[in-house]
């Protein structure tokens, strides 16, 4: 076989599985058992605990049960797992380690590229100062806090404005918007600009800055796109990756 031909059906294979929801499940595993093993052994002796703004919004909808929210989210992700291997069986989507470790090094470029594009734009017009503030803290956290918080950042802020809001969002405009594209565009559109919002929401919100603002909603956007061409694997690999080197720059603490 043609090597060159050989290469793109395989790049085109790689493409078509990870982009599915079954990578999205199962990409996202690790960062879930990072986060919540993790962030449990950050917070003890703390009096207030410090977790992710988005991961706080999911167990508090899911403290009604009257289970132990972990417990509860655990259980759900694993039902989602459990639904979208049915729903997908049929496609017969190859498993592959190495598959992982190539979303992870490609969720990686992501974050670099679009880190540079989106600050160089939007420094050239405002000039950029932009840091990392953890949700629920009244005080700085250390830095091995602040990477904790990286990764839940990208799995629960994903869940909550890619699939939730701006997924929600689509469903709900097609109805009402002529065109797939035009509700999609809509919905990322609101989707980024709540997303840049809620950063700066609550007693431990940033001070607003128009141009930490228009970074965040254009980061917002970006991400949205990822989601909608990459799937949600990519979406909360480079999200979390790129809250980390964020954390990595910072000074000591």
């Amino acid at each position: 076989m043609n090597p060159v031909r050989s290469l793109r059906e395989h790049t085109g294979r790689y493409f078509g599985a990870t982009r599915s929801a079954t990578y999205g499940v199962l990409a996202g595993l690790p960062l879930f058992l990072l986060y919540e093993t993790f962030v449990i052994l950050v917070n003890e002796g703390r009096t207030e605990h410090i977790r992710v703004g988005a991961d706080v919004w999911i167990k508090n909808v899911l403290a009604f049960t009257g289970q132990p929210t972990l417990f509860v989210t655990a259980a759900l992700l694993g039902a989602i797992g459990v639904y979208v291997a049915i729903r997908e069986r049929r496609r017969h989507i190859p498993i592959r380690a190495s598959w992982f470790g190539l979303l992870v090094a490609e969720s990686m470029v992501y974050a670099v590229v679009l880190a540079l594009v989106v600050s160089t734009l939007v420094g050239a017009v405002f000039g950029l100062d932009l840091g990392l503030i953890p949700a629920n803290s009244a005080t700085p956290p250390g830095r091995v806090t602040l990477f904790v918080l990286s990764i839940g950042a990208g799995l629960y802020e994903e869940l909550v404005f890619r699939v939730a809001l701006v997924g929600g969002l689509f469903l709900l405009l097609r109805r009402f918007v002529n065109g797939s594209r035009k509700a999609y565009i809509t919905a990322a559109l609101i989707g980024a600009f709540v997303f840049s919002l809620v950063h700066y929401m609550g007693p431990y919100g940033d001070p607003f800055l128009l141009s930490s603002f228009t970074f965040r909603f254009l980061f917002g956007l970006a991400l949205n796109a990822l989601f909608l061409v990459r799937g949600f694997g990519v979406a909360a690999w480079t999200h979390a990756l790129y809250d980390v080197m964020v954390v990595a720059q910072m000074p000591g603490s």
